[in-house]
């Protein structure tokens, strides 16, 4: 009777070890949300869950309740904050954190230690300081942050909807993806794109308005404003890859499944596992 009982225990070892070997570890995320201007309490789990129902992943949250432009972040003077993570999202709204020390430590994982990154709608106006209206200058202190995006932008217009353009039928985070259109959202401009390698473009219908002799204004006619809204970026000689979209201001943008369909394909993309055909890789699909 031992041996019947040691083929079973043996069969069922191996049942658990193919199991095992199908099954790989989630990719490991680490959430930056808090500061100025967006619903981050409500997005950030918004993200977490959008994401976990998509991918093999797990999202961990750094999260401060604070509303300002200088959100108490726990990994500012935290160099070693991404340790142990595959990937950091940057939701972050920190438009006056502007210490250049406090900056190169956010920016160590990605710089120094090759951890890769998604930035979404605010993080691209974070981290600056001097001149940044005008476009900086490649290599220049406060050209820091947007080097690491691969584009540069500083500011936004009014809400109107966005039509989302795809321009590269063929790569593998927009492969399949419909152009869409959004609610009010906000069109970030672009300054300049430096590395940055555009995957979509957004275009407002911004209304032209005309003053009266009564001193009223009338809207005479539209006017078409485009700028990239999605782009990868592989940042310094160890292409350390970097996916970012402007879109994302409100919780109805966020919660579209065609904008977690993008950030998703984003991230398998960031941690090289997204296939050419814009599908996961093995083992990184949907969560069953």
């Amino acid at each position: 009777m031992l041996k019947p009982l040691c083929s079973l225990i043996l069969v069922a070892t191996l049942g658990a070890a193919t199991a095992s070997a199908a099954d790989p570890a989630p990719i490991k995320i680490l959430l930056l949300t808090g500061g100025c201007c967006h619903d981050y309490k409500t997005q950030k789990d918004i993200l977490k869950n959008g994401l976990q129902e998509r991918a093999n992943v797990t999202v961990e949250q750094i999260h401060v309740n604070d509303g300002s432009t200088k959100p108490p972040l726990p990994i500012y003077g935290n160099p070693e904050y991404a340790k142990g993570y595959d990937l950091v999202i940057h939701d972050e709204c920190a438009a006056d954190i502007s210490d250049p020390v406090v900056i190169q430590g956010v920016l160590k994982p990605h710089k120094i230690d090759g951890i890769p990154a998604v930035n979404l709608h605010c993080a691209m106006h974070c981290y600056r300081f001097g001149n940044f209206g005008k476009p900086v200058t490649v290599g220049a202190d406060n050209a820091a942050w947007y080097e690491y995006l691969g584009l540069q932008s500083t500011g936004h217009g009014a809400q109107i909807p966005i039509a989302i353009h795809f321009l590269d039928p063929a790569n593998p985070i927009t492969k399949g993806l419909a152009d869409w259109t959004t609610i009010h959202e906000e069109l970030y401009n672009n300054i300049q794109i430096l590395t940055g390698q555009a995957l979509a473009k957004g275009t407002q219908q911004v209304p032209k308005k005309t003053k009266g002799a009564d001193g009223t204004q009338t809207v005479t006619s539209t006017e078409d404003v485009t700028t990239v809204v999605a782009w990868t970026n592989l940042y310094t000689d160890k292409k350390t890859r970097v996916f970012s979209t402007t879109i994302g201001h409100n919780n109805e943008t966020v919660s579209d499944p065609r904008y977690l369909d993008l950030v998703t394909r984003g991230v398998l993309w960031a941690t090289n596992h997204l296939a050419d055909d814009g599908t996961p890789a093995p083992g990184y699909g949907k969560a069953k």
